[in-house]
């Protein structure tokens, strides 16, 4: 069972309470998780997890230590806290020290849905039976997870800061393959909500892409234009909010660095129909009431109109810099301009080009650009005259995001949809849209399905 506020609260303070170091942040996680496996269209695995967590970090004459547990029981909480005094002890100064938080106001956020921590398992079991049944009656082979998880997160300083709050996430990917491996789908969504996510149509969607790309065609690697869909926007910006560092900019690491130690804040970078912020009150994209580092979260821009609005400042950096510490995104969201673009009336505009499905194994090159590499996976087509002609084979690519979202680079841009990477399994939850862009650099072709 998660824990409650109150119980968590007892704990920070019990923690605190064993605390003789100068200073000192506590927190307190408590999770329950659980997953169905499936793959060659049969049930796999099925487990269920819970766990709690005790996390304490203490600063001695400014000198850090930190230490973890799971025993919950007075010993060993003391033996938690005099862990990380004995380390503090023994460190190097931190010289990024600054005192922990005091009391901070929290406004809460609506990300919990209690039968999503707690699903229940004939409704689940049903959901994926169905899938598993529509990819029989099609001779496709089916494969995916299924995941739910509940969790509380607690946290409290030695100078009387304390926040509390609960999340939950139901998400499920399906790979679908022809048996003469000769084609593959995969489709991924996830929700706070179990009841909002639409299991059926992730396998309907997965299915459906399988069929559409048996016997790609070979096309040569170059500039295309290309219509991304929303999955793979979000394999590609997934991780890009981290980027938005105010110290990597400052110290010329970062593609928002300018030059004599300067950065590109108010520049227009991207296209002026996008903007990207976070907001913890996205009914449907809720975020934690708490940012990095304790500081309460907010509506926050990023980018709005395509201007460069702001970098995240985390409290030590905001010290040195003589700036407000920033919220930080607690969740991302990309907007572009009213109306969006549907995926059918970017396939109709376009005279020659590419849908791409997703990516997959991606990494960056070169963090001046936000260069990436990576592969298409599962779904890739030719477009001509507004129509869609033939699956293609698979391609490796090197895209630089600033080059890709850059102005007179985006074409058109669809509604946001909920999302996320390909390699979090629902963690990274975004607000992302298809986009269509003019040029997208494909280098080699990947004989992958």
């Amino acid at each position: 069972m998660l824990l409650d506020e109150r119980e968590s609260k007892a704990l920070c303070d019990k923690l605190l309470g064993y605390v003789t170091a100068d200073d000192a942040e506590v927190s307190v996680t408590s999770g329950v998780s659980s997953h169905l496996r499936f793959a060659d269209n049969a049930f796999r695995t099925s487990g269920h997890r819970e766990d709690t967590d005790v996390s304490v970090t203490v600063w001695i004459d400014k000198k850090k230590g930190s230490a973890t547990g799971n025993e919950l029981d007075a010993a060993s909480l003391r033996g938690v806290v005099e862990q990380a005094e004995q380390l503090a002890r023994v460190s190097p100064v931190d010289r990024e020290y600054v005192p922990s938080l005091g009391p901070q106001n929290y406004r809460a956020t609506k990300g919990f849905v209690e039968a999503t921590a707690n699903i229940a398992l004939a409704p689940r079991a049903k959901a994926i039976g169905d899938v598993i049944a529509a990819c029989e009656k099609e001779n496709v082979v089916g494969a995916g997870f299924h995941h739910t998880r509940g969790s509380i997160v607690a946290g409290a300083s030695r100078h009387g800061n304390f926040y509390f709050y609960r999340s939950s996430l139901a998400s499920l990917s399906v790979t679908a393959r022809t048996r003469e491996g000769n084609g593959s789908g995969y489709f991924l969504r996830n929700h706070f909500d179990v009841s909002k996510l639409d299991t059926a149509r992730v396998g309907r969607v997965a299915l459906q892409k399988a069929l559409q790309s048996r016997q790609p065609r070979a096309l040569d690697p170059g500039s295309y234009t290309v219509i991304l869909e929303p999955q793979a926007v979000a394999d590609l910006l997934g991780l890009f909010s981290f980027r938005f560092d105010a110290r990597m900019a400052d110290e010329g690491r970062s593609p928002f660095s300018a030059a004599g130690g300067k950065t590109k804040v108010g520049q227009r970078i991207f296209d002026e129909r996008l903007s990207v912020y976070s907001d913890p009150w996205n009914p449907e994209l809720p975020g934690p009431p708490v940012a990095f580092g304790g500081i309460p979260a907010r509506k926050f821009f990023l980018v709005k109109n395509g201007v460069l609005e702001n970098l995240v400042y985390n409290r030590y950096w905001a010290q040195q810099k003589h700036a407000e510490p920033s919220p930080g995104p607690v969740n991302v969201i990309i907007e572009g301009g009213e109306p969006p673009t549907t995926q059918p009336a970017m396939i109709e505009a376009t005279a020659k080009g590419l849908v791409v499905s997703r990516f997959w194994y991606i990494r960056p090159t070169d963090p001046r650009t936000a260069a990436l590499t990576g592969l298409t996976r599962d779904g890739v087509w030719y477009v001509a005259n507004g129509k869609v002609q033939f699956p293609v084979h698979n391609f490796r690519f090197n895209q630089s995001l600033l080059a890709l979202l850059a102005p007179g680079n985006v074409e058109l841009i669809g509604a946001p949809e909920r999302v996320s990477r390909s390699e979090s399994q629902g963690e990274s939850a975004a607000l992302f849209p298809a986009i269509k862009v003019k040029e997208f650099h494909f280098t080699s072709p990947s004989e992958a399905v």
